[in-house]
């Protein structure tokens, strides 16, 4: 179970890296903002696996609060791109 929960905790750091490297590369908000996303989901992933792993509950809650708000904040700065419109 540890090998499995580190090497996704690996796989979800070199996404969020590579991540970091397309908004540096983006030319347009909405290409950085669905990037942004993927790296704060890429956050929450790894704080979702080490409260695994460690067995914290408290983390495995900051986890499940942060995908919560995050569904909220890509909503909302979905409408903000789209100026309201759908």
């Amino acid at each position: 179970m540890s090998l499995i929960v580190w090497t996704t905790v690996g796989i979800l750091l070199l996404a969020a890296v590579l991540g970091l490297v397309r908004v540096m590369t983006a030319r347009d908000d909405a290409s950085v903002a669905a990037v942004s996303d993927l790296v704060y989901f890429c956050a929450v992933g790894i704080f979702l696996m080490i409260g695994m792993a460690s067995g914290s509950v408290v983390l495995l809650d900051v986890a499940s609060l942060s995908a919560l708000v995050g569904i909220l904040a890509t909503v909302s700065l979905a409408r903000i791109l789209t100026r309201g419109q759908r």
